[in-house]
């Protein structure tokens, strides 16, 4: 007869063997195109629990760089609000920014005004999209209708002065586009806004302000989210800055940077604003800081619009664009992080060489660590609360 303990023991034994699981291999996506692109993850599971994971990209791939190479400079700022298509009007900016800058033009303010407050649309456009779906990918519906109710709103504002909702191509270097049908005297006047846009855009914000108030009560009172969100994906700051990672992403893992504040690519200096900083680094922070955003952004547009200044829209330049010789490096603060831009001319119609630092590419190169000894459910949440654009990726 065997002694208890040993009878304990044997069967302890048998139920750890029983319970053991090979490691498995699991492909989850690529995804359809119509869900911002396409994505593979290659996981590598343990059970429940992931313990390797690496991105499959470059299913979208477009060759932005190269083919801005063959394009004249206003050519190319067609091309480039496709590259993140969420944000298209703020891709466009800091190439705009750059090309000037060689070619020393001085922007009349009015214009550097009309460019700051599209932006800033262009970001709560983003953000509303952000705080929409991220709930929906949790389970909770209610939230995307607040949010893009007001979204709509915000497009309207942009496709009212640009005449596009996604992809605006308003602006012109040195300036912004003249109003239709403008001749040249009437270009130096303030012919290009619609009528009303200030005291709409006023209204729109004060609107977006009180649904921020709402999204907030709807999800941080969500004991669901909450539990899927808080404590979950934590990314340290010396991780992040390691990666490259910017944006709302860096700001919620407690770094405090915020190129609206350290660059002079538009006139944010004259405005009052707050830079959105948490400490945490987890999914919840990242939902956090891009919902601060949404109100300093609302509170920012409100001033420009109170500030503009009257004014012409464009500085003078030549019919057809031939920038000098000369090399520059501008980035901006796009809604998804660090845009940036490296030009260098030879001379003439075209670029020499044009390289494209997008937000999305180091955004998402943090993957195979935050997604490190997880469970498979916090994959959805931890990639939503990233908020990228496949597009902007594989550009």
């Amino acid at each position: 007869m065997l002694d208890p303990s040993v009878l304990h023991h044997l069967s302890e034994a048998a139920v750890a063997i029983e319970l053991e699981t090979p490691d498995m291999t699991l492909n989850i996506g690529p995804q359809h195109p119509s869900t911002h692109g396409v994505l593979r993850l290659v996981a590598k599971v343990d059970g429940e629990q992931v313990y390797d994971v690496q991105p499959v990209i470059g299913y979208m791939h477009r060759g932005y760089e190269k083919i801005s190479e063959v394009r004249t400079y206003p050519q190319i700022i067609t091309l480039i609000n496709r590259i993140e298509w969420v944000s298209g009007y703020a891709n466009e900016i800091p190439f705009l920014v750059a090309v000037e800058r060689i070619m020393g033009l001085e922007v009349p303010e009015r214009a550097q005004y009309i460019r700051l407050i599209l932006t800033e649309l262009t970001r709560l456009s983003s953000h509303l999209m952000f705080m929409g779906s991220y709930p929906l990918e949790l389970g909770a519906s209610t939230p995307l209708m607040f949010a893009l109710r007001e979204r709509e709103r915000v497009l309207d504002l942009i496709e009212g002065v640009t005449g596009g909702r996604f992809h605006p191509n308003f602006n012109r270097i040195g300036g912004v586009k003249p109003a239709a049908g403008a001749g040249p005297s009437q270009k130096k006047l303030v012919q290009d806004l619609p009528k009303g846009f200030l005291e709409d855009t006023r209204d729109a914000m004060d609107r977006v302000l009180s649904t921020s108030d709402e999204l907030e009560d709807l999800i941080a009172g969500n004991e669901v989210l909450l539990a899927r969100t808080k404590g979950v994906g934590i990314l340290p700051p010396e991780v992040a800055m390691a990666y490259g990672v910017t944006g709302p992403n860096l700001r919620a893992s407690g770094v405090d940077f915020d190129l609206r504040k350290r660059s002079d690519y538009l006139p944010y200096d004259q405005l009052d604003f707050k830079t959105a900083v948490t400490e945490t680094g987890d999914c919840w922070d990242r939902w956090w800081v891009r919902l601060v955003e949404i109100r300093e952004s609302a509170r920012m547009i409100k001033q420009a619009v109170d500030q503009i200044p009257s004014g012409p829209l464009q500085a003078k330049v030549p019919r057809v664009i031939k920038v000098p010789k000369g090399e520059i490096y501008v980035r901006a603060e796009n809604p998804k992080g660090e845009m940036g831009y490296h030009v260098i001319s030879e001379g003439g119609q075209v670029p020499y060489r044009v390289k494209i630092r997008s937000a999305s590419f180091n955004n998402i190169s943090i993957l195979p660590h935050i997604l490190e000894r997880i469970l498979i459910p916090d994959i959805v949440a931890i990639m939503g609360s990233l908020d990228f654009v496949l597009g902007d990726v594989d550009r």
